[in-house]
């Protein structure tokens, strides 16, 4: 069966400040996706938070950047800001609806965005990221170690449907260019890039035979709004199993509570700690998710998973409520209070400006680059030629 998952986010208010969401808004946007799914525009739903951030997750058999689906998702964050936020005064009302007018396509608007159209195979594991105080490009890290990183992912060494590696869809944000990059072979040019996660995102990764495996969002609010209006706080989709990373190389990812920008005001580096969620509620197909505490964080990711069946989502189970991941928060806890006690200083106070290393412009000339419209037009295309080899 064709179906098309779409992840989309969005603060649209924090209770209080910024340190989670009010239960009304979860509720609320439940509720107009249990009505969207008895109209027949969407299969299925799942409403959940990490932080001040409403997810949506929904599958349907529109494609991806449907208005129908897009359009859903701007009603839903206009109404419960409208409806729960601003009638709780809640901090932040509409934070990232940052333009008026819906005009289609809810990219560009403020919310984050991953989707995936997938063709559902005999069983279909997929688990829903999301992370809060932070940015786009810290999924960088992970996303490299499940699909790239023998040491992390068993698979690629022991299983022959993925010994010929992967393909990684790299978006420049700043100049707006994708980079294609093939692995094992091209991984120190993709290191040299997804290593500056503030411009260089990776934003899709393929099996080498066409087969979409993850899906990252993109959107950076600075750029689209020309000021800083908060951290990005991405989300994430990614498949398993079956000639794909497992579930457990995929949340092993994880273990190491990386650094990543965000946390603060948007202006600190910070380890990103897998959380736990407060409460899943099947029936109403919603959770509650982690708050935001100490210094607004510090920077934190859930995970959802989900096993795909008819469009439907079966779950979803909490990734990270298990002991075996107490010891990574554990190390978080530690690396946040050693970092918090340089205040002010670099690095823990990110640059006014993030440079690049002085190898990025070799590394550029070596690898080439796509106009992002023409290849967002024409996607299949491109990866096709480079999963051929072609030039």
């Amino acid at each position: 069966m064709q179906v098309t998952v779409s992840l989309i986010k969005a603060d649209v208010g924090g209770f209080p400040g910024h340190a989670q969401v009010h239960p009304k808004m979860l509720e609320y946007a439940a509720a107009k996706l249990k009505e969207a799914q008895r109209r027949g525009v969407i299969i299925d739903y799942f409403v959940f938070n990490v932080g001040d951030d409403i997810s949506l997750l929904m599958t349907h058999t529109k494609g991806e950047d449907s208005p129908e689906i897009h359009g859903l998702a701007w009603e839903t964050f206009k109404e419960v800001t409208e409806q729960v936020a601003k009638r709780y005064k809640l901090y932040g009302a509409g934070q990232d609806l940052l333009k008026d007018a819906f005009s289609g396509n809810i990219r560009g608007l403020g919310p984050q965005v991953a989707e995936m159209e997938i063709e559902e195979r005999p069983s279909e594991p997929v688990i829903a990221f999301a992370a809060d105080k932070t940015e786009p490009g810290a999924f960088n890290l992970p996303l490299y170690r499940i699909f790239a990183d023998p040491f992390n992912t068993a698979g690629l060494v022991i299983d022959p449907a993925m010994h010929d590696g992967f393909v990684f869809e790299v978006l420049d944000v700043k100049e707006h260019k994708v980079y294609l990059l093939k692995t094992p072979e091209e991984s120190y040019a993709l290191l040299g890039l997804v290593g500056t996660t503030g411009r260089y995102i990776i934003r899709r990764v393929y099996r080498k035979d066409g087969l979409v495996a993850a899906v990252n969002s993109v959107e950076r609010l600075s750029l689209i709004a020309g000021r800083y209006v908060g951290k990005d706080d991405p989300v994430m989709i990614t498949r398993a199993q079956a000639g794909l990373p497992a579930v457990g190389e995929i949340l092993e990812a994880f273990a190491h509570p990386h650094l990543v920008h965000g946390w603060m005001r948007g202006s600190h580096a910070g380890p990103l700690m897998p959380a736990r969620f407060a409460l899943i509620d099947p029936d109403r197909r919603m959770a509650i998710g982690p708050k935001m505490t100490r210094f607004d964080g510090p920077p934190k990711v859930g995970a959802l998973g989900f096993q795909l069946h008819d469009g439907h989502l079966e779950g979803a189970v909490d990734m990270f409520d298990d002991p075996a991941f107490d010891y990574t928060r554990h190390v978080a806890a530690m690396i946040a209070d050693y970092i918090r006690r340089m205040g002010p200083f670099q690095p823990h106070r990110l640059p006014p400006e993030e440079l690049e290393y002085t190898a990025l412009p070799k590394i550029l000339a070596r690898i080439k680059p796509y106009a992002a419209d023409e290849y967002d037009s024409e996607r299949k295309k491109y990866v096709d030629a480079v999963i051929r080899g072609a030039s």
